[in-house]
């Protein structure tokens, strides 16, 4: 079989590669051509385009590079009628995936939804495109069944969350090791993830950092994005108790004691590892504008909105500030209240729906396909 991958986000390419190596392993003629990232790379078939290439976040970002957009839509497009595959498989990235499946399904190429579009949160009038340019759709999140089924009558499959696949398969961390390995002193670390693009990374940083001389019985470690380069974080590296870390996301979580994390599926990631966390987010103002105004939903994180209350804090725009990071951060450290956000996360993985969420979507897309 011929299989066409689309991830557009360092997330897509961590479940993408984790796709791939359950489609290689139950299709021995696999022939696998994709758009996504490294660790996709690492496991084989063809890279087209890297994500590094694709990441614009914000209306008004999109805005301004909406001349590359379009050039990438018409070169996908190509590059897809030359391959000629038996499944498009798209991974998250709505605004650029759904303009190639309309298009896929107008030349009845077969396609394949991997963690669906987020249209439960905003736009939730593109569930008549789904319904119309998709042939099969996997949900990730608990309430996307109900949403899609019920609430629009669309059929879906949920096959748990990719990411329990990903933490649980992983080599274990020898925090020794790691911190001799990363120059990290004995001091309790607090993990600062600012996201994996320039623009919210130095919009988080700089207020993120401003607490670190309020906790100076902690070590501050920054998560470095893969798609970053180490000189885009040297301006953030002046202060005494902050070091940095690149691409180890995952041992850095496994030693933390807390963390303040940009909203978006590093929340959950962190939740997963039982580490207690403030939610961040702070867009440009004319982003922030227009998504108060067409979103919805009580909150932001995906932590929160799985278990449906507040069980981490969440601080947006105005209130993502020095004085409301250091009353939530200190917070964090008080005994009752790391036990009541470690319990309410232990229930949050049991909604997930437990390890196999790869094996289970590659089985479903073999079989359709059959």
């Amino acid at each position: 079989m011929k299989y066409y991958i689309i991830a557009g986000e360092a997330s897509g390419d961590l479940h993408g590669s984790n796709l791939m190596k359950a489609l290689f392993e139950k299709d021995a003629t696999a022939e696998i051509r994709f758009w996504g990232g490294n660790l996709m790379q690492e496991v084989g078939g063809t890279l087209v385009k890297h994500y590094k290439a694709l990441a614009f976040m914000g209306f008004a970002e999109v805005v301004m590079n909406l001349k590359t957009i379009l050039n990438n839509i018409k070169f996908c497009k190509k590059d897809i009628e030359q391959f000629k595959p038996d499944v498009i498989i798209f991974i998250d990235y709505p605004g650029f995936n759904m303009r190639i499946a309309k298009w896929a399904k107008q030349k009845g190429i077969k396609t394949h939804y991997y963690i669906a579009p987020q249209i439960w949160a905003w736009k939730e009038n593109r569930i008549k495109a789904v319904k119309r340019d998709f042939d099969k759709l996997f949900v990730i999140l608990p309430f996307e069944k109900d949403f899609f089924e019920i609430k629009h009558g669309y059929p879906v499959e949920f096959v748990g969350h990719p990411l329990i696949d990903a933490i649980h398969n992983r080599q274990k961390t020898n925090e020794t090791q790691f911190r001799k390995d990363n120059h990290l002193d004995d001091k309790p670390v607090i993990a600062l993830l600012p996201g994996s693009r320039k623009q919210e990374i130095s919009k988080m940083l700089e207020v993120m950092l401003s607490v670190t001389d309020d906790f100076i019985d902690y070590q501050f470690v920054i998560a470095g994005a893969p798609s970053q380069e180490f000189e885009f974080y040297k301006q953030f590296l002046n202060t005494k108790n902050v070091k940095f870390i690149s691409n180890k996301t995952y041992d850095l979580l496994s030693i933390a004691q807390a963390a303040l994390v940009t909203s978006g599926t590093a929340t959950l990631e962190t939740a997963l590892f039982k580490v207690p966390e403030v939610v961040c987010y702070k867009g440009s103002w004319v982003s922030y504008q227009i998504a108060k105004r067409i979103i919805t939903l009580k909150y932001i994180s995906l932590v929160n909105l799985i278990m449906d209350k507040e069980v981490v804090t969440e601080l947006i725009q105005e209130n993502f500030n020095k004085k409301r990071i250091k009353v939530e951060l200190s917070k964090l450290f008080e005994p009752k209240n790391r036990q009541e956000i470690i319990r309410n996360y232990e229930v949050l993985e049991k909604k997930l729906g437990g390890i196999g969420a790869s094996k289970k979507t590659a089985d479903l897309i073999i079989n359709d396909l059959q």
